[in-house]
């Protein structure tokens, strides 16, 4: 089985985890973009939609969908994305698609984060995917040097810009053996606007898409 086949059983498969009334936050991404195509189907259930991404929000609208601001929703019921990696915390990579922050910002306003992958995706350990952080331009080599410090390979991800004007660093050859300290020290380092690191708001649920089946995954403790 392909992967977009995976892909396509697996934002399937989500659907059925739509309740009534939902205030559903939608992420960005290849397979989330399936979803979007999916999500007519589930509308009458579907009481308010927010978006992390410009894209996101043109799909969801084409789709039939009036996307509101998440200030004027305040929590979310559900969120949905996909991610870049994930290990069996369930704590993820993400920011492929430059969406990190508002992504994260939606993630930590959610009652309960579904996130849908293949199996591809799955990891012992974070870092293989060069993990994406979205720096304001000015502090672009001061953030730079202190990925360094701790073994990093900082690269520019050229010709983006991302939703919010920023630029985007992805940082290569990290073996990220303790996300959620990593994540909160990234947190600290000033012009660093958002890393793509999901340790503190890691998914509540993981729908993976294998060759025979999805696996439904919660996080170990």
């Amino acid at each position: 089985m392909d992967q977009n086949t995976k892909k396509q059983m697996v934002a399937e498969s989500v659907l059925d985890y739509i309740d009534n009334g939902e205030i559903l936050g939608i992420g960005s991404g290849s397979t989330v973009n399936i979803l979007i195509e999916l999500l007519p189907k589930v509308k009458n259930k579907i009481q308010n939609v927010v978006s992390s991404s410009v894209n996101s929000t043109k799909l969801l609208e084409a789709n039939g969908f009036e996307v509101q601001e998440l200030n004027s929703i305040g929590r979310l019921t559900k969120y949905i994305d996909g991610a870049d990696e994930v290990n069996k915390y369930l704590q993820l990579i993400k920011g492929g698609g430059g969406a990190l922050t508002r992504e994260k910002i939606l993630a930590h306003n959610s009652d309960k984060f579904i996130c849908i992958v293949d199996e591809s995706k799955k990891v012992e350990i974070l870092g293989k995917f060069p993990l994406p952080v979205e720096v304001i331009p000015l502090s672009r080599s001061s953030v730079a040097r202190e990925f360094i410090k701790i073994g990093g390979r900082p690269v520019l991800r050229q010709e983006f810009t991302t939703d919010n004007g920023n630029i985007i660093l992805d940082v290569h050859d990290l073996n990220i053996t303790e996300p959620l300290n990593l994540e909160k020290t990234l947190n600290n380092i000033p012009g660093i606007v958002t890393n793509g690191l999901f340790a503190i708001n890691h998914a509540h649920i993981l729908l993976c898409a294998n060759d025979n089946e999805i696996e439904v995954s919660e996080p170990i403790v």
